[in-house]
């Protein structure tokens, strides 16, 4: 199985929310990570390359969405 890792970076504003989320959910064969940085957080999403790369899509779509 091809395994990938793909980030999304997350504002301080929502990394709160978004690790809530992950850390309450069965994600699967998809690990998650988070990097703190100053002004937000990094999500590092690391799985079979489909579903990594949805979770990223997915937390982006996420965030331009209010």
């Amino acid at each position: 199985m091809d395994e990938a890792t793909f980030v999304a970076f997350v504002p301080k504003k929502k990394n709160d929310l978004l690790r809530q989320t992950l850390s309450t959910e069965d994600t699967g064969p998809l690990r998650w990570r988070e990097r703190r940085t100053f002004s937000g957080s990094e999500f590092y999403f690391t799985g079979p390359t489909e579903l990594a790369r949805k979770a990223q899509i997915y937390v982006v779509q996420w965030l331009i969405s209010g």
